[in-house]
């Protein structure tokens, strides 16, 4: 009798075990169907890229819960299979920004432009994918254009496109807004996937002063011998100072609120110094994406994505360390000029300041 009930403990034990495994491998099927669910890659992006899109858009599931954009502000990104967009926070915070610094009646000057023929011949267009890229000079522009160049049919690879055809717009097969019939142009700035880059304002400066009046890569002769002549007449205040153009000379005509007189006479080359509200019209033109040379690495890929073009062209690849602000660079740049002289050049660029959230220097100006 005693063994009996040895035996029948023992099976019950044995079918208590068995039972707990079944429940083990049964949640251990469920909890592997739900990662499965959860972590598949709708894009057919790898698990790296999905696993750094999960871990740099912590907040993304939110939106879908609350379904609410600042005023007219919609999410341009792909949608996951749990409509939760696919658009990185900070995208949309720098949307959120212009729109907000827009609405600003004080700084109202400083951030509207009219869409004029001279914003039109700014902006690209490759009808075949229906993108508007907005160029700002100085800001790793040629490389975009090469992009669309290669979308337009015009070159095959970006590595085949010659550098002296990229801004000959009589070759690059790039057309220009501006070319076409209002009705067209008004389709296709609120139909298109727009964009442009940004960099800090100052820093954008001294690379155009060092473009175009010291190193002059591209041999436009005409930056030194007709337009730095022009700036030394009006704004050299050493008369006896017989080098070429400073960039202190610089400063003073780009700080004067009556420059454009000199803008008038050098015609369509102040793009490369103009504000990028000039250029751009942030506040009238209803951008998808605002990309920063800062974070180009990230941005470029993800203006690529959002465009819808990732599987057809690359943006080529980028330096280590050559989109990363360099404030030295700045301090040693502004060294020497007058505090006067800063402050009215950071009051005509304080609108870009403000629209794409660089931090005021006030390292210089104090």
């Amino acid at each position: 009798r005693i063994v009996g009930c040895l035996m029948c403990d023992t099976m019950h034990h044995q079918w208590l075990l068995l039972a707990a495994c079944f429940w083990v491998i049964f949640m251990f099927m469920v909890a592997s169907k739900f990662i499965t669910l959860t972590f598949k890659d709708p894009d057919g992006y790898s698990a790296k890229q999905e696993f750094l899109f999960l871990t740099t858009v912590p907040e993304a599931g939110r939106f879908a819960e609350e379904k609410h954009f600042p005023g007219e502000l919609k999410p341009t990104g792909k949608m996951l299979g749990d409509s939760r967009p696919a658009q990185p926070l900070v995208y949309l915070e720098r949307l959120e920004l212009i729109r907000n610094v827009c609405r600003d009646e004080a700084l109202k000057n400083l951030s509207h432009t009219a869409v004029s023929k001279f914003v039109l011949d700014r902006i690209f267009v490759c009808d075949k994918h229906k993108i508007l890229f907005c160029q700002t000079p100085k800001v790793g522009n040629t490389q975009w254009k090469k992009v669309l160049m290669v979308l337009n049919g015009a070159f095959p690879s970006i590595e085949e496109i010659p550098e002296n055809v990229v801004h000959d717009h009589e070759k690059n097969g790039l057309p220009r807004l501006s070319s076409f019939g209002e009705a067209e142009i008004q389709k296709r700035l609120k139909t298109y996937f727009k964009f442009f880059i940004v960099r800090d304002p100052f820093e954008r400066l001294i690379s155009a002063f060092k473009d175009k009046f010291v190193h002059n890569p591209r041999f436009e002769p005409w930056y030194r011998h007709e337009i730095a002549p022009g700036i030394i007449r009006k704004y050299r205040r050493n008369r006896t100072e017989t080098r070429g153009i400073q960039f202190e000379d610089f400063v003073r005509y780009l700080g004067d609120p009556n420059h454009r007189w000199l803008d008038l006479q050098f015609g369509d080359h102040i793009i490369h110094w103009v504000t990028y509200v000039e250029l751009c019209a942030p506040c009238e033109i209803k951008y998808s994406v605002i990309g920063h040379h800062e974070t180009l690495e990230e941005d470029a890929p993800y203006i690529l994505r959002e465009a819808g073009i990732d599987h057809l062209v690359s943006y080529p690849t980028i330096p280590a360390g050559i989109t990363a602000y360099n404030r030295t660079k700045v301090q040693s740049y502004f060294l020497g000029i007058s505090k006067r002289d800063i402050r009215r050049l950071y009051t005509r660029f304080e609108g870009d300041f403000k629209l794409f959230g660089y931090q005021k220097p006030d390292f210089l100006l104090n």
